[in-house]
């Protein structure tokens, strides 16, 4: 693909690297609430999803760093942690369709645990350096759509004060960088910009042209009455 990606890449590396100074801010004031130690992952079992930006980004360092039966082997595990997402988003859906309350489908979602495929068997991230910002906050309090959270191993206690970082601004921030890749690329997706995807899918699709939508496949792009006659061939 004829697109440079490195200036949007380089952007979304400064909101890497604010989320920890963020992190490091609250921790260098309440140490003693911090627990995240090398050994433990607790946080690579919950479930989120990344914007196009931080998707793209870590699918691209994912790409670049493993080849051969290595990456078979993560793919694998990332397409069998997909499913199980799936039938965990299917299950909330169906619980609102039967009138469960959004908060009630929302905290179960919270709780649920699917293990991410680049946990290793060592427990440890296999490209950490590259981590998306919700693993790099994550142990430290903050805050979405004003609701307030932090990670239950923790030392932060509920109800009292302390350093929370509001993640709807950092939110909005990676947004506009998708809207403007989304823009700059000339995309015929225009709904890319919404895309919302777990860490899984993000190592399993192939963005190319056709999936960027700058180009369409080729059946696609017959019309109609050549298509039947292509496939009577």
């Amino acid at each position: 693909m004829d697109f440079d990606f490195t200036p949007y890449f380089e952007r979304y590396e400064a909101l890497l690297d604010l989320a920890d100074r963020l992190f490091e801010q609250v921790a260098e004031k309440h140490p003693e609430c911090i627990n995240c130690k090398i050994g433990c992952s607790d946080c690579c079992h919950a479930l989120f999803d990344l914007t196009l930006i931080e998707a793209l980004y870590l699918n691209h360092r994912f790409n670049e760093r493993f080849t051969g039966s290595e990456k078979e082997a993560l793919l694998e595990t990332a397409n069998a942690a997909d499913r199980q997402i799936a039938r965990v988003k299917r299950e909330a859906y169906r619980s609102l369709q039967q009138g469960k309350g959004e908060d009630e489908v929302l905290e179960g979602l919270a709780k649920a645990r699917v293990r991410c495929p680049l946990l290793t068997g060592k427990e440890k991230c296999a490209l950490y350096e590259y981590r998306p910002i919700t693993c790099r906050l994550y142990g430290i309090p903050t805050a979405i759509g004003g609701q307030g959270h932090s990670c239950g191993i923790s030392g932060f206690e509920q109800g009292k004060p302390y350093p929370t970082v509001h993640l709807d601004k950092i939110n909005e921030q990676l947004q506009q960088l998708s809207a403007e890749l989304v823009r700059d690329l000339g995309s015929n997706f225009v709904k890319l910009v919404d895309l919302l995807i777990p860490v899984s899918m993000a190592l399993t699709t192939i963005y190319d042209e056709y999936y960027l939508g700058l180009k369409q496949p080729e059946e696609e792009r017959l019309p109609k009455s050549r298509r039947r006659s292509k496939r009577s061939r």
